[in-house]
């Protein structure tokens, strides 16, 4: 149980690195104004941050995450083993509810952690900038608006973390086990990239339009008033406004992001989990021990 952990650390440390800037795009496009866009697509938004604050702009709000997803992805990864190991079979099936499982656990630290770094994304830059970081953004949320604020979105983040996680484990597996991903294969890196991205891209598809509605319910209020009384009228409000396509805006970025982030995850993962074990494998003398670690068969 204390390598899932450890494992899950890592992995969410290399994907938090690879895939912020893509995070802070897709935010500030999801969220910006229809009437008065100020990003006309992906790259303009990524030159537009660049060019008025520098690269550093595109890791705004990186504290957060840092901090969250390296023990989210712990979380994640230890309750997905033992949920696994307490099915007790390794079948498509409980791979998708293993999943699942740990996505809803992991909200509870989840909504919080992306409430503030939404917030800082969306931020203008300078002295007069209302958060000095994630911590005082919440601090400041939970004196303004008490633990329903700090919370704000919880249910969206898990109407989107569930299924989501679901399929993100039930990919991996699928693909890890057709690419024939086996200790002493001189593709096996390659491999575990291909099906850890590819699980990326699944997951995301699978619930992005629910992420809209959460980024939107989030960042509600910070620019004026609030517009939206929660899940339902935010997709009315932003269909009638917009069209179907609301609920596709930033998705270019994010499935940029989705590939790169999650082929670290699990690699980085895997790769710690199969070392780990091997290094146990080797001090016990027990060789048939040592095989290829897949988090999604732990």
């Amino acid at each position: 149980m204390a390598l899932d952990f450890l494992a899950g650390c890592a992995g969410g440390v290399a994907g938090v690195l690879v895939g912020h800037p893509f995070d802070t795009v897709k935010v500030r496009l999801q969220v910006q104004s229809v009437e008065k866009p100020q990003y006309r697509g992906t790259l303009r938004c990524f030159e537009a941050i660049i060019k008025q604050e520098g690269v550093l702009g595109l890791y705004r709000g990186l504290g957060s995450p840092l901090l969250g997803l390296t023990f989210i992805n712990a979380l994640v990864f230890g309750v997905q083993g033992n949920t696994l190991r307490a099915l007790g079979r390794d079948s498509p099936l409980n791979q998708f509810l293993a999943g699942a499982a740990a996505g809803a656990i992991q909200c509870v630290i989840c909504c919080p952690m992306e409430l503030a770094k939404t917030r800082l994304q969306l931020q203008e830059a300078g002295p007069a900038r209302t958060y000095r970081g994630p911590l005082d953004c919440l601090a400041q949320i939970y004196r303004q608006e008490g633990l329903r604020g700090v919370n704000r979105g919880m249910a969206s983040t898990l109407l989107r973390e569930t299924p989501s996680f679901g399929v993100y484990f039930l990919t991996y597996d699928v693909l890890t086990r057709a690419l024939g991903c086996e200790p002493g294969d001189r593709l096996l890196v390659p491999k575990l990239l291909l099906a850890g991205g590819t699980s990326g891209i699944a997951s995301w598809l699978s619930t992005y339009p629910v992420d809209v509605v959460k980024s939107r319910l989030q960042a509600d209020g910070l620019q004026g008033a609030p517009r939206y009384r929660g899940i339902v009228d935010c997709v009315q409000q932003s269909y009638r406004a917009e069209g179907w396509r609301v609920f596709t805006r930033g998705l270019a970025s994010t499935l940029l992001r989705a590939f790169p982030v999650n082929a670290a995850t699990f690699a980085t993962v895997t790769v710690v989990l199969s070392y780990a074990r091997g290094e146990e494998a080797r001090l016990e003398g027990d060789a048939g021990s040592a095989a290829l670690a897949q988090p999604s068969s732990l």
